[in-house]
């Protein structure tokens, strides 16, 4: 159904659609919107994917009881299930507090698993207070990501390991040129049929478009101070995984 100029869900609608800007408001009134839906979207939209993704993100970060795990920008806690059932301390962080709250209704039953609001560039949390520190899908829609990058570094204990999932670029001039007609021309008309907020599906696809690839953000990652940088593809590059480790000791100043 097309709103009048004149309806207020029209106004709802524009003021929850993000763009590169990546304002923190806009952003997480946004997640707040699709917050329900947000998972079963992601999947159908995916085709399933999202799943391999996840289960590949779980594998790398390989959690194990006694850890203390974060899993920023968890949205409504499917990644952090998976890495809680480990028997490590799960944190499942996020800037939107209608993802946070949805996490908590679904999963209120699983006492290593604690909901927490934060905002990526500014962590509630000490120095040196996690094990491993993860985020899938959520350093694009930050609005300093490289910030970001620096406060994960601070929260993690050295030695500790950083994993982040994020959409990348496939190398594949012929396969990219088929991905890019999927987000333009099917993911549109998908999202409009399943997601409350198909404009979000929008900024999806303006936020892939314009986020760095594979080596520019792992110059990014060891800009931050991370070491042992490295990367993998998933799903021919439409997503890369990568990881680092924070050093053991503090760099003696040069």
């Amino acid at each position: 159904m097309t709103s009048r100029p004149n309806d207020p869900r029209a106004d709802d609608a524009q003021q929850n659609r993000a763009d590169l800007h990546k304002d923190p408001a806009r952003v997480s009134g946004m997640f707040d919107q699709v917050a329900k839906n947000y998972d079963r979207t992601n999947t159908v939209l995916s085709m399933g994917n999202d799943r391999m993704w996840r289960a590949a993100t779980t594998r790398a970060v390989a959690p194990r009881a006694g850890q203390r795990i974060l899993d920023l920008a968890a949205g409504t806690g499917a990644s952090s299930v998976a890495l809680a059932r480990s028997g490590a301390q799960v944190v499942a962080a996020d800037f939107s507090p209608g993802m946070i709250a949805e996490g908590e209704r679904r999963h209120r039953g699983i006492r290593n698993l604690t909901f927490v609001q934060a905002d990526a560039t500014a962590l509630p949390f000490d120095a040196d207070e996690f094990d491993t520190v993860t985020m899938s899908f959520g350093l694009r829609n930050v609005n300093d990501p490289q910030k970001a990058l620096r406060e994960l570094l601070r929260v993690t204990r050295p030695g500790g390991r950083l994993i982040v999932c994020e959409f990348s670029h496939p190398p594949s001039r012929s396969f990219q040129g088929l991905y890019r007609f999927y987000n333009d021309r099917i993911l549109p008309v998908v999202a409009k049929t399943v997601s409350s907020n198909a404009d979000a599906y929008d900024y999806l696809n303006e936020s892939i478009r314009e986020w760095p690839d594979q080596r520019a953000l792992s110059a990014w990652i060891r800009e931050a101070g991370w070491t042992d940088v490295a990367y993998r593809n998933l799903s021919l590059g439409i997503v890369a995984l990568h990881r680092a480790t924070k050093p053991a000791a503090d760099r003696a100043p040069s």
